[in-house]
């Protein structure tokens, strides 16, 4: 490993005075559209900051206890059970991100001339740190956490923040940029919806992790893709662009990139960004190179397996480099990485079988990565709500990696049909995860893994991937601590 190469990068503080983020929103009236953890979140900002707010839900007040009581906290007026905006005299539209941009309210908003702002646009406009922005269709939380933990073994002062849902982990953007002191860092992951509603959001260092199939329920296929995109729209040369060199539609959709561009790639060495050589990770940025990891490295932790991971390790290491970490802060962090709860959790071997939650993985290029991540031949729990993602990439992953496939939920039916297309025809149905991981374990032989990758949301089934993936390991663990098998930690 080669020693630090002191890049003595100092990043300015994006506000400097808290006078500049107030005056924005000091006075004004602002309807906030969701009174999920995000729109509460903005509500609190924007009332610290001297705004009035009014907060809106479609649910009825029966089902909104906790949040009816938090804005009564604040004083901050909740109107549940409509989804009549009233939108008279209102300086300012905050939607949720699961507000479809084909709501009527917006083109309401629109013929008033009432702006209307994302949550991550507030966070933006607000903040005294630098943002680091991850986006992609996978791999968005690990390398978001990633990032984090580096900056962490670097010393310093840094906020995970933003979609991610991990384990402890759940802060919005807004209440991150609200608190981070200028000498902080912030990494945030960033969806698609968040996305869309964004005027000036321009993070020091935006990624692009890949393209895929995702949410085509409330998007096209180019929508998609353009709504990605964006997470550099606003950048300048002072910024930096990481993107995916390996994947073509990211690739695809940074030509028109204003800021300086870091590529990384697994397959083939980059003139500046990442990529792995003799088995290392190396960064190359204004024509110094490091060397930050080995893959060795990425391999000790456990938690970080399949090709996948290396590419969401060659990003974090781009963005830590971009913004001066020190190699040896990175290969710390890497050899360190916990894994992430949900995310090929590694749950417990039963009678030499092994069971991973992966209950994250909602889309058909997730399931594809997953399983293909897997020693041996799995047997997979998959379905779920379907967001209209190419399911040949589900049936091809059957067919390639499986042992056996049960198959939960609404998309049952179709997610049958397609892998019964590629001749595959080792699978049954399930009407509850207690009888699919029952199932699982009736088919598996000592040194097979039964792993949970729905591929689908789980909507049909569940509150979020969440409970999906608490209610899997909870019956997992009955079997374990009935004494047919040892905990996962225990067995290694």
């Amino acid at each position: 490993m080669n020693p630090t190469m002191g890049w003595d990068i100092i990043i300015p503080p994006h506000r400097e005075l808290d006078e500049m983020r107030e005056s924005e929103f000091c006075g004004k009236t602002v309807a906030v559209v969701g009174m999920a953890r995000t729109g509460m979140a903005a509500a609190e900002v924007l009332t610290d900051l001297g705004a009035e707010v009014v907060l809106y839900d479609q649910k009825p007040a029966s089902e909104l206890d906790r949040q009816l009581e938090e804005a009564k906290g604040m004083g901050v007026r909740a109107r549940p059970g409509t989804s009549d905006v009233d939108l008279d005299g209102v300086d300012m539209l905050v939607p949720s991100p699961g507000v479809s941009a084909a709501s009527p309210v917006f083109g309401k908003a629109a013929r008033l001339g009432v702006e209307v702002l994302s949550e991550i646009e507030i966070a933006y406009r607000i903040s005294q740190s630098p943002i680091i922005a991850v986006t992609g269709t996978n791999g968005k939380t690990t390398t978001t956490v990633l990032i984090g933990r580096i900056m962490e073994a670097d010393g310093r002062k840094s906020y995970i923040a933003g979609n991610v849902a991990a384990g402890d982990i759940k802060l919005p953007l807004v209440l991150a940029a609200y608190r981070a002191s200028p000498d902080a860092v912030i990494v945030a992951e960033i969806s698609t919806f968040q996305l869309e509603w964004i005027s000036s959001f321009r993070p020091k260092v935006a990624i692009l992790l890949n393209i895929g199939t995702d949410h085509m329920d409330r998007h096209s296929p180019e929508e998609y893709a353009s709504l990605k995109a964006r997470i550099f729209e606003y950048q300048t040369s002072e910024d930096f662009a990481v993107i995916n060199l390996d994947n073509e539609a990211a690739v695809s959709k940074s030509y028109q990139v204003s800021s300086q561009k870091l590529c990384f790639s697994r397959l083939t060495e980059v003139e500046q960004g990442g990529f792995i050589e003799d088995g290392l990770v190396k960064v190359r940025i204004g024509g110094r190179e490091v060397e930050v990891c080995s893959l060795d490295d990425i391999c000790a932790s456990g938690n970080l397996p399949g090709t996948h991971s290396e590419e969401n390790v060659l990003a974090a290491s781009c963005a830590a480099v971009a913004v001066g970490a020190r190699p040896e802060s990175i290969a710390r962090a890497v050899r360190g990485f916990a894994g992430i709860e949900h995310r090929m959790e590694r749950v417990a071997v039963i009678d030499g079988v092994s069971y991973v939650n992966n209950s994250m993985c909602t889309n058909p290029d997730a399931f594809a990565r997953s399983v293909a991540s897997v020693e041996g031949r799995p047997i997979i729990i998959a379905g779920g709500k379907h967001k209209g993602g190419d399911l040949s990439l589900v049936a091809k992953a059957v067919k390639d990696y499986a042992k056996y496939l049960i198959l939960i939920g609404t998309s049952a039916p179709e997610i049958e049909k397609a892998v019964q297309s590629t001749g595959f025809l080792k699978m049954t149905r399930a009407g509850s995860m207690e009888e699919a991981v029952s199932t699982g374990a009736a088919v598996a032989e000592p040194g097979d893994t039964v792993i949970l990758a729905p591929g689908c949301a789980s909507f049909d089934m569940f509150s979020g991937f969440e409970e999906r993936g608490q209610v899997f390991k909870d019956i997992v663990r009955r079997r374990a601590s009935a004494g047919w098998g040892r905990r996962a930690d225990e067995s290694r």
